[in-house]
């Protein structure tokens, strides 16, 4: 039987069924999203005439959610465009309508009984090749599909997202006993691709596999820090970054998800697990108890762990629980020694700074050994209960919790053999299977081997081969395998395979040097004579940050205007060069694609952006213009396919022309791809790739399509409104400043933006080539970084991380 998912329903509208319909529909998928009828009519229901037959009313509970999530920051939706292709209901008016769909998921309250009676509703109107999932995070399958028919239980499964779930990777898909694994296989697949989730196949145990490893290590952190007697503060400096942990730490973790929600789940897995040798450290201490009496539930009450505050001038301060006392004081950063030589070794990845606190020898060295021999015993004898090996244990950390390293991974970071020691030396019982296989001579959970990844499986007591996915593309596998083609300090072009390289970018943040340039030039000259088509992507948080504008105001600083002249010449002519390669140039840019990133990306022959793509025209926040031919592409872009002869012909610029202009001079951030394409920084006709780790291969596709054909295009010639189009921006400017949306200088910048847009000294109906257009964004450029002011906001955005309004 084959399976397609075009339109689904989502049976609970709270925040989190809410927020899965709209990543369904980023991923173009129709959604029905139904609630229960409210209990009954209020007063204020009955003074705007509303009655219990009014759908404003029966609708209100699915209304209310798809109204909260327009709103929702961060954005559940990729463009608020989306909302339409929600469709709202109740339960009782609308449930026929899941006949017509090819997924149901259920998102209602963590109750077995309404679970069971709004199944047992549902199984009668699907369609027999409908599948239907819960969102379960705490009740058995088994239970849930008890009284289900035969026909159901093999459609049926968990799909636990991890909230939100636009933004967090995870899905755990938890098959029942009678699932069909034709199924599991399907849903794997199409969540991967479509949804762009990293998947984890769970067995039907209690809060699966990334609740049930992830409230330990919250649950594990707490006990220590009271254990050792140390404030909030200094848990999360110790337990942070060093260890592979987000930012927000532990405790800034859980005021972000919620106290009430974490305790919930710790009492929760309490009682689910009478037989876990760990059970009480589920129990939450009393000062948590406490907490949740007072509501101090973290974020969402703002106070939590933390609380910030302001002092009567307007200055905001940030505040930490002393859980003794119950009273909030003040924050100091702590200085510890072990933490702060091990941030001096960042750049050298997280394996080594784990390694590095492991073996400290102060007090967070003591708590890091006893934290993480923890988290590794515990970790181990979860398997085979709530998988069958390490993989699905570490991806589900890594994608559900953000740990940079998984527990196995970590485990090696810090050597197995000598985590072993230490667990002795702290009198910690060391799993029975972790002595068999260091007995054995393995001394690793994961070995590379002729560019071969393997696991430690305890069940072989052997190496297994990791499965690979030929659709993920991995830059330092190809490496190790001797695929790199060129490279230099800031660049790297890496054979992929079929006649296709990839230029990989790895300056910090891939900010924009001479050396990125120069290889993006040399990439071009390879391709030519030897491949048949380049992409340009990497693995990095960050496709590219921008310029490097350190190296920017030292030019500027000492004068060096022919030397930042030619810089700029040689990242527009390496854009131009690139767009216009007799070979195919495919960029795919994710993450922060800011400034010159941008015009990078903005300049392939085509471009295939990450969902998650953050794009923007941001330089003049720090004083100056697009020079790197992102002006010119968007007077470009705004311009191209209109009909031969309208310019002639009269037709009005001005529409087309003012989103350019603002879209440049308010710097505007697009807050997904959907958005650039909206923004004019992608072409509409783009595909987007939902699942990031096969943006590379997608890019490939493509360039090999784009290779059996492939005719350069020529210059373009651009219509531009010379100084009527100016006239009009300087009005617009006015009113900005008279309304105090704008600065002096702000209006100064503003106008070189409009100068370049308008096409300089020309009247309107002009066509002007893209070369002409590039001369006047570097003349503006250049001018703009001769002035004080300007280099006073590259400074201010380089001491604090702000541009500053002068």
């Amino acid at each position: 039987m084959s399976f397609k998912i075009k339109k689904a329903a989502v049976l609970g509208a709270g925040v989190m069924g809410a927020t899965i319909a709209a990543h369904l529909t980023n991923a173009g998928i129709e959604c029905y999203l139904l609630d229960i009828v409210p209990f009954e009519l209020t007063d204020a229901d009955k003074k705007k005439g509303l009655t219990e037959k009014s759908p404003a009313w029966r609708n209100r509970f699915a209304d209310n959610g798809l109204a909260g999530i327009v709103k929702a920051k961060p954005a559940a939706f990729f463009t608020k465009d989306n909302a339409p292709m929600v469709k709202t209901g109740n339960f009782e008016d609308h449930l026929n309508w899941l006949a017509e769909v090819d997924w149901v998921c259920e998102v209602v309250i963590e109750n077995l009984k309404i679970k069971q009676e709004l199944f047992a509703k549902v199984e009668k109107i699907v369609k027999p090749t409908c599948i239907v999932s819960t969102n379960t995070s705490g009740i058995p399958i088994a239970d849930i599909t008890a009284k289900f028919g035969k026909g159901l239980k093999e459609r049926f499964l968990g799909t636990h997202f991890f909230n939100p779930p636009r933004y967090m990777k995870l899905l755990e898909i938890i098959p029942g006993a009678e699932t069909k694994k034709e199924i599991v296989d399907f849903m794997t697949t199409f969540c991967e691709e479509n949804l762009g989730k990293g998947v984890v196949i769970c067995k039907d145990v209690p809060n699966f596999i990334g609740n049930r490893i992830g409230v330990f290590d919250i649950a594990n952190g707490i006990r220590l820090m009271v254990e050792k007697k140390l404030a909030v503060e200094q848990m999360d400096a110790i337990i942070g970054k060093a260890l592979g942990r987000p930012g927000t730490a532990l405790f800034g973790t859980l005021d972000l998800v919620g106290l009430d929600t974490g305790a919930h789940v710790m009492k929760n897995l309490y009682e689910a697990v009478p037989k876990d040798e760990s059970r009480d450290i589920f129990i939450p201490m009393d000062f948590m108890n406490k907490m949740l009496e007072q509501k101090w539930l973290g974020n969402k009450t703002k106070q939590g762990f933390y609380k910030k505050v302001k002092d009567a001038k307007g200055k905001s301060s940030k505040l930490m629980l002393d859980y003794n006392t119950m009273e909030y004081v003040p924050t100091s950063k702590p200085r510890i020694a072990s933490v702060s030589n091990a941030k001096k070794k960042s750049d050298d990845g997280v394996a080594v700074t784990v390694k590095m606190m492991f073996a400290a020898n102060d007090f967070a060295g003591d708590v890091v050994r006893e934290y993480l021999c923890n988290n590794f015993i515990y970790a181990a004898n979860r398997v085979p209960e709530i998988c069958d090996n390490i993989v699905g244990i570490d991806n589900a950390m890594k994608w559900g919790y953000n740990h940079q390293l998984g527990p196995f991974e970590t485990w090696d970071a810090v050597g197995v053999k000598e985590a072993v020691e230490v667990m002795k030396q702290l009198k910690k019982t060391v799993p029975k299977k972790i002595e068999e296989m260091l007995k054995k001579g393995c001394t690793s959970f994961y070995k590379v081997e002729n560019g071969v990844k393997s696991y430690y499986d305890f069940e072989s007591k052997g190496y297994v081969a990791l499965e690979e996915n030929p659709k993920i593309i991995l830059l330092p596998s190809l490496k190790e395998r001797q695929k790199v083609v060129a490279s230099n300090k800031s660049a790297t072009l890496v054979d992929i395979g079929a006649g296709v390289v990839c230029l990989e970018f790895h300056t910090k943040m891939n900010a924009i040097d001479d050396g990125m340039i120069e290889m993006l030039d040399k990439s071009c000259d390879i391709v030519l004579k030897d491949f048949s088509g380049m992409v340009v992507a990497n693995h990095a948080a960050q496709f590219s940050a921008g310029a490097n504008i350190f190296k920017v105001l030292l030019a500027c600083q000492k004068g060096d205007w022919d030397v930042l002249e030619a810089l700029v010449a040689a990242l527009q002519n390496t854009n131009m060069r690139m767009k216009y390669l007799e070979k195919p140039v495919v960029t795919a840019p994710a993450g922060l694609a800011l400034g010159g990133g941008c015009e990078i990306a903005m300049h392939g022959v085509r471009c295939i952006p990450c969902g998650e793509t953050y794009m923007g025209l941001v330089e003049v926040g720090v004083g100056v213009i697009p020079a790197g031919g992102g002006t010119k592409e968007l007077a470009l872009r705004c311009t191209e396919g209109l009909p031969h002869g309208v310019v002639e012909a009269g037709l009005n610029l001005q529409p087309l022309y003012a989103k350019a202009f603002e879209n440049i001079a308010m710097a505007k951030v697009a807050t997904s791809a959907v958005e650039a394409k909206e923004l004019g920084l992608i072409r509409k006709t783009e595909t987007v790739c939902m699942n990031r780790d096969q943006q590379i291969w997608e890019a490939k596709q493509m360039v090999l399509g784009l290779a059996k054909n492939h005719k350069p295009g020529r210059q373009a010639l651009i219509p531009v409104m010379g100084e009527n189009f100016r006239g009009i921006a300087e009005a617009v400017l006015y009113n900005m400043r008279k309304g105090n949306f704008a600065t002096e200088y702000d209006m100064h910048v503003a106008k070189k933006v409009a100068y370049v847009l308008s096409g300089g000294e020309c009247a309107e109906g002009t066509y002007v080539t893209e070369q002409e257009l590039l001369d006047l964004e570097r003349e503006a450029f250049l001018s703009l970084c001769g002035e004080s002011r300007t280099q006073d906001r590259i400074m201010s955005m380089l001491t604090t991380g702000k541009p500053l309004r002068n």
